[in-house]
Order: C-alpha cells, then sequence, then structure tokens
C-alpha cells in the first residue's frame, strides 16, 4: 500500500530532495530486508503525523547503489534525518517510534 506522504527517493533526485528547506528523514532499505519491512509501518505513520513539517522518504540501496555508498551505509534498515542536505543524525536498525519521533524532533 503506497503512502503520498513518503517519498520514494532515488540517486538521481537525492540531493534536491534533501536539500530542501524541509528536514528530510530518509530510510535506506531493501525489499529482502525482514526489519526494513517491520519499520515500513512506522515509516508511514510517521510521514502522516509529519506531513508539512518534515519529508519521509525510502531509497532502495539495492536500486540506488550511489548515495548508501556516500554515507557509508553497511546495514540496514538505516534511517538518516538531513536539514539543509546536512546530516543531523542516524540510527541503523528497526528502532522503536519513539526513537524516531526523537529523532526528527532534533530537526525541527
Amino acid at each position: 500500500m503506497a503512502n503520498d506522504n513518503v517519498l520514494q527517493i532515488n540517486d538521481s533526485d537525492f540531493d534536491a530532495t534533501v536539500g530542501s528547506d524541509k528536514p528530510t528523514l530518509v530510510d535506506f532499505w531493501a525489499p529482502w530486508c525482514g526489519p526494513c519491512k517491520a519499520i515500513g509501518p512506522v515509516i508511514e505513520e510517521l510521514a502522516n503525523e509529519f506531513t508539512g513539517k518534515v519529508q519521509i522518504g525510502k531509497m532502495n540501496v539495492d536500486d540506488n547503489p550511489n548515495t548508501p555508498g556516500k554515507f557509508g551505509i553497511r546495514a540496514i534498515p538505516t534511517l538518516i534525518l538531513f536539514k539543509d542536505g546536512e546530516v543531523v543524525d542516524q540510527v541503523t536498525g528497526a528502532v522503536g517510534k519513539s526513537q524516531l519521533v526523537e529523532l526528527i524532533n532534533k530537526a525541527l
């Protein structure tokens, strides 16, 4: 089920997306990753709750190898929070919603 509030980010639009005037949380994931699937519904909830304040996006690391490589991502899911194109913070693993809300609040 697609959520219109969750951006599908790729290598070609990554810089423009995270360089926007809104903070951006990017979920680096892959379809074969169990923990990635587990955190998916939480990502969608956050996208709905923070609409207009924060962009929430997902990047499939299998389809887009350049960007994850640039950020040294070795494990997924990895979620990186950007503000003005710069990394604010990141977490790796299927973390809880409250931890992700705290992460997002650092950029607001």
